[in-house]
């Protein structure tokens, strides 16, 4: 099923209400959709460069008010928030999310961002674990459109052959800045002497 999914947002890739197409997809991935919108943005911009900072504007805004649809499931519809952690294996990811928020807040969102952990799942943990609503747009706004503009610019400049690549150079900065935050949680118990207990990465 996936991967009739997949194709099928390949082929909206090629119609002629592909920006609209992109910008659902790319709203419906923040909450509940399997496919990223990378998929479509990739080939669009391949085919035509000239708008690449057009569709992944459209990916940003779309992502940032699908983030906040999957923000308002968490909050408001806890029930429901907590079934779709569940129904993506991370049932139990809860209580190490709102541990990392209490500790290092807007970080958090913005170091997960950027991992394989779907965007949809810090969306309804950050509803959750009622996060702080302005940092978790601003946190949202960096990340996606760090994603998109990056993927922009590497399928105009060198074509879609680098973007595995890429892929991989964004787990490290995201593997670094997770890094950050253990060395950080560590120092406060050793300086600060935090009472807190140390939360699961």
């Amino acid at each position: 099923m996936l991967r009739r999914l997949y194709d099928w947002v390949m082929g909206l890739a090629a119609s002629r209400h592909a920006p609209k197409s992109l910008f659902a997809v790319s709203f419906a991935e923040s909450s509940f959709f399997p496919v990223p919108p990378d998929v479509m943005l990739a080939p669009m911009v391949l085919a035509r460069p000239d708008r690449a900072w057009r569709y992944a504007a459209i990916c940003t805004l779309a992502s940032v008010l699908g983030g906040i649809l999957g923000y308002a499931i968490g909050y408001f519809l806890t029930p429901v928030g907590q079934w779709m952690m569940a129904a993506t294996g991370h049932a139990g990811g809860l209580a190490e999310f709102k541990c990392w928020y209490d500790k290092y807040g807007v970080w958090v969102i913005l170091a997960k961002g950027l991992t394989p952990i779907p965007y949809k799942l810090v969306t309804i943990a950050s509803g959750l674990a009622a996060f702080s609503f302005p940092m978790f747009i601003f946190a949202s706004v960096v990340t996606r459109g760090a994603r998109f503009f990056l993927v922009a610019f590497v399928v105009k400049k060198f074509g879609p052959a680098l973007l595995p690549v890429i892929e991989r150079r964004l787990a490290l900065v995201a593997g670094g800045l997770i890094l950050l935050l253990v060395i950080g949680l560590a120092a406060s118990h050793f300086l600060g002497g935090s009472s807190g207990g140390a939360c699961a990465v």
